[in-house]
């Protein structure tokens, strides 16, 4: 089983829009939570700061980095940008079961100290992040090797 790891290869591969078209959809979707809190209330802007900031703009430019390293190499590489897209769309599934954690150990525990809170709720985050993670990772083993690629399945089908 390969262990969870952090690869920073990726980031030289980003030109500056790129990161540009990232911090802005951020901060944007960020003053949209906190207009939404203003307005609504911090019990209804928190479920629009569990939202992936990024995600969208993230998807797209793997994609497309995906897309231009298989031209590169003198093959299409649509498809290898979608599979490398979609895993991405995963690893952010999985890392909001993890959020999801994060703000319910806070929400049960910030009344009693607040740096508490976030060391609990950190902990828990790190905790269901890896072990969903690690299921995935085991079912996906037990199913065995994905022979539907080959006959043209999305590469996030049983």
């Amino acid at each position: 089983m390969t262990p969870v790891r952090v690869s920073l290869s990726s980031l030289r591969e980003g030109r500056w829009y790129e990161y540009l078209i990232r911090f802005v959809l951020g901060g944007t979707v960020t003053v949209f939570t906190g207009l939404i809190s203003s307005t609504y209330g911090a019990s209804v802007g928190g479920v629009f700061l569990a939202l992936p900031a990024i995600f969208c703009a993230s998807a797209t430019l793997i994609e497309k980095h995906e897309i231009r390293r298989k031209r590169e190499a003198g093959l299409d590489g649509e498809r290898r940008g979608q599979q490398a897209a979609a895993l991405d769309a995963a690893g952010a599934a999985l890392g909001a079961i993890g959020m999801l954690a994060f703000a319910i150990v806070f929400a049960l525990t910030v009344e009693r100290s607040v740096p508490a809170a976030f060391i609990a709720a950190s902990i828990s985050w790190l905790i269901c992040s890896v072990a969903a993670w690690y299921v995935r990772r085991k079912m996906r083993a037990a199913r065995g090797p994905r022979t539907g690629l080959s006959r043209g399945r999305h590469p996030w089908s049983a």
